[in-house]
């Protein structure tokens, strides 16, 4: 997307802009013969030579397969945020004033509890909102990148979360940190006040960043613009 944010007087001045038996007996008989015949000795018996039981071959065992070793677990994934929609504006806080830095706004009430969270950045009017289901539920004033660490415009996706994470690059802490890019650019908890800056990232009051990292899911849409501002009813869209 090229840029949007959020339009209505306080952001023109600083504002809201998921794996065998085997026994066989043998016996001899004696035959007889005719009187004054000498009969002679009968044979001695012969003994049946011994009868071995032979035990069966034993049959071959045959091991069962081993089962196959069940696949490792795999960590269950957050679920990803369904693709950027077309988003009408349905609802504006209603802010009193331009928002001054280190304050922020949040409301909840009346909103669908599980609609798809954007989030928009305008870079002039130093603002943030956070949009769920098309209402405006959170807006801040914000701290950027500057000089020879801009922060990058256009359509990003938060791409990793991290409730205590120290920069890799700078050593400073960066509270409910919510990566943008792999490169170092966040948005995360700081001291927000007029006339600093960041080396790209936004830096939001840390209370409002508690509030943000709650509602945000892997996967959810930042659009960060400057200067093309949206009024009620308009639509924001991926490109």
């Amino acid at each position: 997307m090229d840029d949007l944010a959020l339009m209505d007087w306080r952001r023109m001045m600083r504002a809201g802009g998921w794996m065998v038996r085997t026994g066989i007996v043998a016996a001899l008989g004696v035959g007889a013969m005719a009187a004054a015949a000498l009969i002679p000795p009968p044979e001695p018996a012969r003994s049946a030579p011994p009868v071995r039981a032979v035990a069966p071959a034993p049959k071959p065992v045959v091991a069962a397969p081993a089962p196959a070793p069940a696949p490792p677990a795999t960590a269950a994934l957050p679920p990803a945020a369904p693709a950027l929609e077309a988003m009408t504006v349905k609802r504006i806080l209603d802010i009193p004033g331009p928002i001054s830095f280190g304050t922020y706004y949040w409301d909840t009430d009346g909103v669908p509890a599980n609609g798809p969270l954007v989030i928009t950045v305008d870079l002039e009017a130093q603002t943030m909102s956070v949009f769920r289901d098309g209402y405006e539920i959170g807006a801040t004033a914000i701290l950027y990148g500057m000089d020879g660490k801009p922060t990058p415009l256009g359509v990003h996706e938060i791409k990793q979360k991290k409730v205590h994470h120290i920069s890799n690059l700078y050593g400073a802490p960066m509270p409910y940190m919510m990566r943008l890019t792999w490169d170092g650019i966040a948005i995360h908890g700081s001291e927000v006040e007029e006339g600093r800056a960041t080396h790209g990232c936004i830096g939001v009051p840390t209370p409002f960043a508690k509030l943000v990292f709650a509602q945000a899911k892997l996967g959810d849409k930042v659009i960060i613009t400057r200067g093309k501002r949206l009024g009620l009813g308009g639509v924001v869209t991926p490109d």
